[in-house]
């Protein structure tokens, strides 16, 4: 017997990726409206009350509108894939590589990871656990990611402009991604965030520079490599790089989908810089793969089950 899960938003880019995952889920079941219905209030209240899982895949403002919809008594238990949950009270973050796969298992509302701070979370929140980077130090986020991230509109026009070569935005220095990147990661001054998207539909790379001399934690890149080694070991869905350091990292312009992540530590011969770098799908575990990861927790089903990992 299947359970069935109820994808709110289905039409969207993530929506469709976790309606895929699902279909191919040995446990779950999706559920999705039809488009006479999908925009109907009252089939929509009805769908969010009556099955036990809700995924929303819609903009803030209507995540929010959704969850308004649920019935307090309820027992449908929801994972938001926008923005809207991630650092609201009541709700429990969804990574739980970080949060822990017990508070995941527990959660009735978890809000799912963005996808830019998944990379640098993964990278960042471990170290500054552990006491090797300073929670006081001001951080430098360098990303840039496949253009499925920014959804339809953002599709439709890097595939009707193909002269676009790279895109920088964010250039006023604010984000809907830097609250959750400094709460999760325990620090004490928000994030310097410069994302960018080049003409490849998925992937991503995230990148924090580090001058490790500057810090009075002293930190060396094979401390940091070491401890996130050590952070994720035995993780089915986190590698850490090791070896010899590779001459690049690529982006593919189309490639296949991928629910894992890999992260990594890069040191110069005198210790005094580093490079942490994390390569995801956008929308793998930067978006619908993790979805799936926590709907597997909730449900007390094998974590990886339907995760696309290479």
């Amino acid at each position: 017997m299947t359970v069935p899960v109820f994808v709110d938003g289905a039409a969207g880019t993530t929506g469709l990726e976790i309606v895929a995952r699902l279909e191919a889920h040995p446990h779950f079941e999706p559920v999705v409206l039809d488009d006479a219905r999908r925009k109907d209030a009252s089939a929509r209240r009805e769908a969010l009350n009556e099955h036990p899982f809700a995924v929303l895949c819609l903009p803030d403002d209507a995540a929010r509108e959704a969850v308004a919809l649920v019935d307090p008594a309820s027992a449908t238990r929801i994972v938001d894939a926008s923005s809207a949950h991630r650092v609201a009270d009541g709700w429990t973050y969804g990574f739980p590589e970080l949060i822990g796969r017990d508070a995941i298992a527990e959660a009735s509302r978890v809000g799912n990871p963005g996808c830019y701070p998944t990379g640098f979370l993964a990278l960042v929140a471990p170290l500054v656990r552990a006491g090797l980077l300073p929670a006081d130090w001001p951080f430098t986020v360098n990303a840039v990611s496949g253009y499925s991230g920014g959804g339809k509109a953002l599709i439709e026009r890097f595939e009707e402009e193909p002269d676009i070569a790279f895109r920088a935005y964010g250039l006023d220095l604010s984000h809907k991604h830097l609250p959750e990147m400094q709460q999760h990661a325990g620090l004490d001054h928000g994030v310097l965030f410069a994302p960018s998207v080049v003409p490849a539909y998925r992937g991503m790379l995230v990148e924090v520079p580090l001058h490790l001399g500057a810090m009075a934690t002293d930190p060396s890149a094979d401390a940091l490599r070491d401890e996130l080694e050590a952070f994720y070991a035995g993780s089915p869905v986190v590698s850490v790089r090791s070896g010899e350091t590779p001459a690049e990292l690529l982006i593919h312009r189309d490639p296949d989908p991928d629910d894992g992540m890999a992260v990594a530590v890069f040191g110069n011969a005198g210790g005094w810089n580093a490079r942490l770098v994390a390569t995801l799908d956008n929308l793998g575990k930067g978006a619908s793969g993790a979805a799936i990861q926590n709907l597997n927790l909730m449900a007390g089903f094998p974590e990886t089950a339907s995760l696309r990992l290479r």
